[in-house]
């Protein structure tokens, strides 16, 4: 655990903490500066006063960007935290004016959530509320219940079975898997077999807490895949699906995303695999929270079933 047993904390400016942080997520102290709506000096000054009061360079130039030193990184999650509970309480009063609040939102998205939700809902936050600023935060599953419960998250949206209480949920709708190919596949036409699912190459997306329903799916059919490409993130999939003979197995609704946006085709599953349940997840300390309903009515209203 980070403990600072030297610093009068009478001496702790709150907007240094907010430099730190800015520096942090942006990686240099210009776009710090822009994130901040301050001048380069006045952050490299407001940082020069924090190295000074902690006894520490917290951050090291290095070829991609400002690196945190051993110390900053464990001041990083502190801070965060810190400035997150602050924010919301200063930003849950009894009201929120979509339309002329500031306040920044956080959220979790998996990478094949950010690919279906996020454009619909920055082109609704852009229409209804200008001038609040909204942020996909990457977090592994396990981090998220003690995020949504300190206001470091104030949602989670996708298929996160492993969320109980005192963290809320709404269901937003139940998507099957099917499996995405490109549209001309040679061997794939009308209907995708038991036997050309096996004998099929199969792309992987891997991530930590992916969608092991597929896996546990298959083990009880007894079938496998043939498994050639494995990556981390969705983003590349349409590139190697259009150019290889390549099939993906994932939610419809993301399937229906490529579908429309290259020349691609989705097929349902030869083996039955439980539908994934997508919803909003959120801790009830914030239940009550006008703004925060606010952006949960808004995920409600774009992707409810």
């Amino acid at each position: 655990m980070l403990c600072i047993t030297n610093v009068n904390l009478s001496d702790l400016d709150l907007n240094l903490l907010r430099v730190f942080d800015a520096v942090l997520r942006e990686r240099s102290v210009t776009a710090a500066a822009a994130r901040l709506a301050l001048t380069q000096p006045a952050v490299s000054n407001a940082l020069a006063r924090l190295r000074a009061l902690l006894d520490d360079p917290l951050f090291v130039r290095t070829p991609e960007g400002m690196e945190p030193t051993p110390f900053g990184r464990g001041l990083a999650e502190p801070v965060r935290q810190a400035l997150a509970l602050l924010e919301a309480a200063l930003a849950h009063g009894p009201g929120f004016d979509p339309r002329s609040s500031t306040r920044a939102f956080r959220f979790y998205m998996s990478d094949l959530g950010q690919i279906e939700f996020l454009p619909p809902l920055v082109e609704r936050a852009r229409r209804e509320a200008p001038g609040v600023q909204l942020e996909a935060v990457a977090l592994d599953i396990e981090d998220i219940p003690d995020a949504l419960a300190t206001g470091a998250l104030d949602i989670a949206v996708g298929f996160l079975p492993a969320l109980h209480a005192p963290v809320r949920r709404k269901a937003l709708f139940r998507d099957p898997y099917v499996c995405l190919m490109r549209k001309d596949h040679p061997r794939i036409q009308a209907k995708l077999t038991r036997k050309l699912f096996v004998e099929a190459s199969h792309a992987l997306v891997s991530y930590r807490g992916g969608h092991h329903v597929i896996e546990e799916a298959l083990e009880r059919a007894g079938l496998a895949r043939r498994i050639v490409v494995r990556v981390p993130h969705f983003t590349v999939v349409p590139m190697m699906l259009q150019r290889t003979d390549l099939i993906l197995t994932l939610p419809r609704r993301v399937a229906l995303v490529y579908e429309r946006l290259g020349p691609f085709k989705s097929l349902p599953l030869p083996v039955p695999i439980a539908p994934a349940d997508v919803g909003v997840h959120w801790h009830e300390r914030f239940d009550a929270d006008a703004g925060n309903r606010w952006l949960r009515q808004q995920v409600l209203e774009l992707f409810g079933s």
